[in-house]
């Protein structure tokens, strides 16, 4: 099931509905600068063993409306809570991506961890995003040839092989964001930080992370488990940037393992 859900005047976020009667709800948000179809592997299974996944384009991206601001965590977190006021969610599972990891988190400080029994950082962008250098290069390449930064966010997001049709897929799913807010996100991961938030995530906590991670350095999960009390660490041996998908056996066991 797909809908629009209003979350401020003139701004609609896109959301894909699976299995409304499931007994448990998961909650995924995106990475940078992609959508929920991201998790295609996770929806292909889930539903279908009694959870509901719901997947949510942040403003700007996937099929949401792509107003030209409200690209803080502030704003996105307020997002994510008008989405969850608007299905009245409540005791679900929220699981973050990358930046969608740092949404999470400013939406458990922000929002008290509003409706969240558990949550799931997947190669989190916290509790910082991009380096100076980093955010440079790609926002010079986001503002004069987005489809080459694309082809370098897709290079350097896998461990494993991914066949060229596999690639094209990803590419494209980038390229549906507006170069507006795939431009502002760069400059939030810049310039924001979640070192306060992190003390005020409660709930269990599950962190998994690619220990070959060339976006997201594998230490910055071992800083995250250090700082969320009650969290646990996992590593992925055989992933990159995406272990939902270069592992995704092993990650939809242990959502549900962990999900309960």
């Amino acid at each position: 099931m797909g809908y629009f859900v209003t979350v401020e005047s003139g701004v609609k976020l896109n959301v894909e509905d699976l299995n409304p009667e499931g007994t448990k709800t998961i909650v995924f948000l995106h990475g940078w600068p992609l959508s929920h179809k991201q998790f295609e592997y996770q929806f292909d299974v889930l539903p279908f063993m009694g959870y509901r996944c719901i997947g949510i384009d942040w403003r700007g991206f996937g099929k949401s409306d792509k107003p030209v601001s409200g690209y803080t965590f502030d704003r996105l977190a307020d997002d994510i809570r008008a989405v969850v006021d608007e299905l009245q969610l409540d005791n679900f599972t929220l699981v973050g991506h990358s930046t969608g990891g740092a949404i999470a988190i400013r939406y458990m400080s922000r929002h008290n961890s509003y409706g969240v029994s558990n949550l799931v950082l997947i190669d989190a962008a916290a509790p910082i995003g991009f380096s100076a250098e980093t955010a440079a290069r790609f926002l010079n390449q986001a503002l004069n040839d987005r489809p080459k930064m694309m082809q370098e966010v897709t290079d350097n997001f896998f461990f494993q092989y991914i066949t060229s049709s596999f690639s094209e897929w990803f590419f494209q799913l980038g390229l549906q964001a507006a170069g507006w807010s795939t431009s502002a996100i760069i400059i939030t991961l810049r310039d924001e930080q979640l070192y306060a938030d992190l003390k005020k995530v409660h709930v269990p906590t599950l962190i998994v992370h690619g220990v070959h991670d060339k976006v997201i350095p594998f230490a910055q999960a071992q800083e995250l488990n250090q700082q969320i009390k009650n969290s646990q660490l996992v590593p992925f041996h055989y992933s990159g940037h995406g272990p939902f998908w270069e592992e995704r056996e092993k990650f939809n066991q242990l959502l549900r393992e962990f999900i309960g």
